[in-house]
């Protein structure tokens, strides 16, 4: 069973940065594809972020600009680069990485625990 593992959350003054990191928890054969998404109380969870299969990125218009989505192949994490952070981002910050296990499985979604940013003075 696969687990994801999120790190990287915490309080930062608006202007500031962070870096969310997400990590299988096992190896993995590959990465098909990566998203975040944040959640704040009382709200549906919201797209931020993907980079797709075919290697694009794409973002939410709120955070183009401040935010970066990246991958390490050779370690197998997915990052967000976060900057010129602003209160209205803060929420709980959710990977989904599609994933096969070995080779020729199939893919599948896995979700991260999710990780607290909060941006506040």
């Amino acid at each position: 069973q696969v687990q994801l593992v999120e790190s990287g959350g915490g309080l930062v003054q608006p202007g500031g940065s962070l870096r969310l990191s997400c990590a299988p928890s096992t190896s993995i054969f590959s990465i098909n594809a990566a998203l975040w998404y944040r959640q704040t109380p009382g709200k549906e969870r919201e797209w931020v972020a993907a980079f797709t299969s075919g290697g694009a990125t794409n973002y939410r218009d709120s955070v183009k600009g401040r935010f970066t989505i990246s991958r390490d192949n050779a370690k197998d994490i997915v990052y967000l680069q976060m900057t010129s952070l602003r209160p209205e981002d803060t929420a709980v910050y959710y990977c989904n990485l599609q994933i096969r296990k070995n080779y020729g499985s199939r893919k599948v979604d896995y979700w991260g625990q999710g990780t607290q940013v909060t941006v506040s003075s």
